[in-house]
């Protein structure tokens, strides 16, 4: 198929531009993007533990938590027919699916091996485009939560030992990548891909731990 990162990247009929009337391919129609951090009130001076000294204070005081949370929906796309089934004689087979009227449920199914229902579709007759407009449904989402614990250390009136344990895709959520598109073969039958998911956007739970002086 033709479509790059979220949409159709070209006319599906060149004399009616009308046709490719929809959203923009970079659509998002929701996203939030949060940073929070909290300083935990343990340690001397502190709501807890406020008379602690020596070495109790050193251990349960100085701790920070840090979070970096966001979340978004799906870029738009719709699903083609995989080959110039118009007879436009455009090598990058931009020919949407015909909408199937007797399909009712929901088109998007959420599962990584067909993210959308090929049974909502229809094969265009030859010759002619499809009717399902431009950009109708939507890709998966992506969430993202990144996490990070600091303990600092103080050494006299200057010197500080900060450690730092960082969690990237804290949640091991996985985010999937776009699905195939390409909804029917050659021959008019279902594609054995169609809606299937082969990549993911992010990649698994990471930790780092490290040490940072400041003086």
């Amino acid at each position: 198929g033709n479509e790059g990162l979220g949409g159709a990247t070209t006319f599906m009929d060149s004399r009616d531009p009308d046709r490719d009337w929809g959203p923009s391919n970079f659509n998002v129609a929701h996203r939030i993007a949060a940073h929070l951090s909290y300083e935990l009130p343990l340690g001397r001076g502190k709501t807890f533990f406020r008379d602690a000294a020596g070495v109790v204070n050193a251990i349960l005081g100085g701790w920070q938590v840090n979070t970096i949370v966001s979340a978004q929906t799906g870029f738009p796309f719709t699903p083609l027919v995989g080959f110039n089934q118009s007879a436009s004689g455009d090598t990058r087979n931009p020919d949407r699916v015909n909408l199937n009227p007797s399909f009712s449920g929901a088109i998007i199914t959420g599962n990584p091996n067909r993210w959308f229902n090929p049974a909502a579709f229809l094969l265009p007759a030859p010759g002619t485009y499809g009717s399902a407009g431009r950009d109708i449904i939507d890709a998966p989402g992506l969430l993202g939560v990144d996490g990070s614990l600091f303990k600092t250390f103080h050494f006299g009136e200057r010197a500080t030992l900060q450690f730092r344990a960082e969690f990237f895709n804290a949640l091991n959520h996985t985010n999937f990548g776009w699905p195939v598109i390409s909804t029917f073969t050659s021959a008019g039958a279902v594609s054995p891909s169609a809606g299937l998911i082969t990549s993911t956007l992010t990649t698994a739970r990471q930790i780092q731990l490290g040490l940072k002086l400041g003086w």
